[in-house]
């Protein structure tokens, strides 16, 4: 169970952020980076990695956690047009930088979920698995996904055939099977294999 370690650890350097993202990987929907900032004595018997947390488990935590005074948080989105413009480990790196910027704080360390970030705008360290050993970035993670899934859930009532309350547009079967169907629509990230496949021109010649 992710602990305070990396934070009382960097606690003299200021004010220790949390980051991390979901959605990389999906074939549709935008990039969600969480950002968070928990009380130095901040203790959760739930809070654990996003993906090891049942769907209801995290929508349960989320609306806990929205609630407290003592964290402070934001979630910078990068829609799926930007992935295509600038490739999704780029699109990835600039919402982890939007989401830290969004807190309107100085940061004196932001650790960060996997490898450490090119560039990168603040003071961080890389934590690989760092949402299984790090409570603030485990926090992050959650508004992360559960913000990702709640938008992804609403985009289903505009495009109902993907199922996109389902999948929240990773690659399923039945995800590949509605793109071959109905094509990409403008939640489809077209530089992603099979949306790329799906956008090409047919060749008339």
């Amino acid at each position: 169970m992710p602990d305070l370690e990396y934070e009382k650890r960097y606690a003299s350097t200021g004010i220790v952020v949390g980051v991390d993202e979901a959605g990389r990987g999906p074939l549709a929907g935008p990039v969600s980076v969480g950002a968070a900032i928990v009380p130095e004595d901040f203790f959760h018997p739930v809070i654990n990695d996003s993906k090891k947390l049942s769907e209801k488990a995290r929508e349960k935590l989320f609306d806990e956690l929205v609630e407290r005074d003592d964290i402070l948080w934001t979630v910078s989105l990068v829609e799926a047009s930007e992935v295509d413009e600038v490739n999704v480990l780029k699109a990835t790196h600039l919402g982890m930088a939007r989401a830290v910027k969004a807190l309107k704080v100085k940061p004196g360390m932001c650790l960060i979920d996997g490898l450490p970030v090119p560039n990168f705008p603040y003071p961080h360290e890389g934590i690989v698995k760092g949402d299984g050993k790090s409570l603030s970035i485990a926090t992050a993670s959650i508004f992360a996904k559960v913000t990702r899934d709640r938008i992804m859930r609403e985009a289903a009532k505009s495009y109902p055939e993907y199922g996109f309350e389902r999948h929240k547009g990773y690659g399923t079967k039945a995800h590949l099977e509605a793109l071959a169907r109905y094509g990409p629509c403008p939640l489809h990230r077209r530089s992603f294999q099979p949306v790329a496949q799906l956008s090409l021109p047919l060749d008339e010649s």
